[in-house]
């Protein structure tokens, strides 16, 4: 069974009004402090407002959402000792002026970015599953293209930005294109063709290193994975485990499909643009663009069309209850956006929307 890995960027917050917080070195600090010693799991991020954990492979996915809820209530524990909290906001619902970290990598973007960098307070999740072979991941990144907007429209969590209404469910997904490396790509065809494409980009000069390759799907430089980067971080721990065990069945579907000899779908990337923008501005609150036809259909028959295109997979590894039960959840309740939104209407204050959110980070 294919191994599956977590990586989720939280928002640090001030405990008392919401406001995000520069702590993450102090953070970190108090984590290699504890003789608990989980250094390696929290790392910074571009922003000093954020922190990042990483768990390790599973392949059992509730143990995988026991490490997720893990972290996170770690990540909270520290935070506390600042009289901060962690929140798994993709956006800060409240006006924040972003404070790079001064590592030579950090200060290298902001010099060369500007304020693509500077206002770059974006937190996502990122799914890593195993693959036998570069060949192997590349088949799946070709033919999962089509689905990434779905599991985007699932995770979005980010209406507001800079103490405003947005107008998108992932407002996150719209300030993370504006790298130039961000977004769908195209069919690569083979491995060579991938890492052709990957080393041109670098020698450009326009990127620093393959590092910033930040295609929505990827093979992963430092793992034997591929990793899929279009989901906003899930305020609830509980859609992150559904959306892991919906990669990790859409991997295994794509490999089999590559096995059989069953071509990629034709999509250009110009049409997986307008999925994704789709997507993020409504999440399941509207139609999406169904990804066989490339057409709008309603949300909630585009999501199931997706758990019916990775059912196999989900019935050999054992997941498809689970996975049925936390999907009709999050469209009875919603995406974090929508959670973040019906806050808003119901205490008019984007500091207790804040407050609530830190309290559902924790499950």
């Amino acid at each position: 069974m294919r191994s599956v890995g977590v990586e989720e960027e939280l928002l640090l917050v001030d405990g008392r009004s919401g406001e995000p917080r520069a702590l993450s070195t102090a953070v970190l600090a108090a984590v290699a402090r504890d003789p608990q010693g989980n250094d390696e799991v929290f790392e910074s991020e571009l922003q000093r407002q954020q922190l990042e954990f990483a768990t390790r492979p599973q392949t059992d996915m509730g143990e995988l959402g026991d490490e997720i809820r893990r972290w996170r209530a770690e990540a909270a524990r520290h935070a506390e000792g600042l009289d901060a909290a962690v929140a798994a906001l993709a956006t800060s619902p409240l006006p924040v002026s972003p404070t790079i970290g001064t590592g030579e990598r950090h200060q290298w973007l902001k010099e060369h970015f500007g304020l693509t960098a500077q206002e770059q307070l974006t937190s996502g999740c990122h799914v890593h599953v195993s693959v036998e072979s570069d060949e192997e991941g590349v088949a799946v990144l070709d033919r999962i293209r089509p689905w990434l907007p779905v599991l985007l429209a699932m995770s979005a969590n980010s209406p507001f930005w800079q103490g405003e209404e947005s107008g998108y469910a992932s407002y996150r997904n719209r300030v993370w294109g504006r790298w130039p490396s961000a977004g769908p790509v195209e069919i690569f065809g083979s491995a060579d063709r991938y890492h052709e494409q990957v080393a041109d980009m670098v020698a450009s000069g326009v990127l620093r290193d393959e590092g910033m390759i930040y295609f929505d799907a990827r093979l992963s430089h430092s793992y034997p994975t591929v990793e899929i980067r279009v989901a906003d971080v899930c305020l609830d721990p509980s859609t992150t485990v559904l959306l892991a065990t919906l990669v990790r069945a859409l991997v295994e579907t794509a490999a089999r499909q590559w096995r059989d000899g069953e071509p990629p779908a034709r999509h250009g990337v110009a049409l997986l643009r307008l999925a994704a923008w789709r997507a993020a501005r409504s999440g399941l609150e509207d139609q999406l663009i169904h990804p066989v036809t490339m057409r709008p259909a309603p949300a909630e028959a585009v999501v199931r069309a997706l758990f019916d295109h990775v059912r196999d997979a989900l019935e050999e590894s054992g997941d498809v209850l689970p996975a049925q039960e936390a999907l009709a959840g999050l469209l009875k309740t919603g995406t974090g956006s929508r959670i973040q939104r019906e806050l808003l209407q119901r205490t008019g204050s984007l500091r207790e929307v804040v407050a609530e959110c830190v309290r559902l980070t924790q499950g």
